[in-house]
């Protein structure tokens, strides 16, 4: 070719970058997808790209040819390769998949502001997920979250029930040594959101 791209004119096409699941920018395609509010599909890449579902069966196991629990810089479509997976344990899209599902499809997070850190629950869901749970332990304190989908939205507001008060969906994280509950319900939005 006329000009040379660099190292990606190594791989054959269907390898590497040059073709096939390159899983960072998967990562990233997940990512845009729940910041336009779409879980449903952001759910449906986020389970093509998990190496898990590369390995259900024996057959599906010896194409795969790697670890099917950590995640692969790239999945291979050139035929010669069709399926197999590489360079698991070296990727930073590993990283990348872990933020996606918890930070954004789960939309769990702590944020500090003003010198205090708050538990943020803001998730974008598959419209058929009505409830999830998740445990985060912060120091010696267990955060038990129930987040319910009653109205089958991807995502929408949020009401946090707390001793039967509404409030926001931010609470102050503390390291007080015990068991907390919160219990958070998607309301509010349209059904396409």
């Amino acid at each position: 070719m006329a000009h040379d791209p660099g190292y990606i004119k190594g791989y054959i096409p269907g390898v590497r970058e040059n073709g096939g699941q390159y899983t960072h920018a998967a990562a990233w395609v997940i990512l845009a997808y729940l910041l336009q509010g779409e879980g449903d599909e952001a759910h449906q890449l986020l389970e093509m790209v998990n190496p898990i579902n590369h390995a259900l069966d024996r057959e599906q196991v010896r194409r795969y040819a790697v670890e099917p629990y950590a995640v692969p810089g790239d999945v291979y479509a050139a035929e010669q390769h069709l399926g197999r997976g590489g360079w698991t344990w070296y990727t930073g899209a590993a990283g990348w998949l872990y933020q996606v599902a918890v930070r954004w499809l789960l939309g769990s997070w702590i944020e500090s502001r003003d010198g205090a850190q708050y538990l943020v629950v803001d998730p974008c869901v598959p419209k058929s997920w009505t409830s999830f749970g998740l445990t985060l332990r912060h120091g010696t304190t267990t955060w038990r979250v129930s987040v319910r989908n009653p109205r089958e939205r991807s995502r929408s507001g949020t009401r946090e029930r707390r001793r039967g008060r509404g409030s926001r969906s931010r609470r102050p994280l503390v390291d007080d040594g015990g068991d907390h509950e919160v219990i958070v319900t998607m309301i509010g939005g349209s059904a396409d959101g």
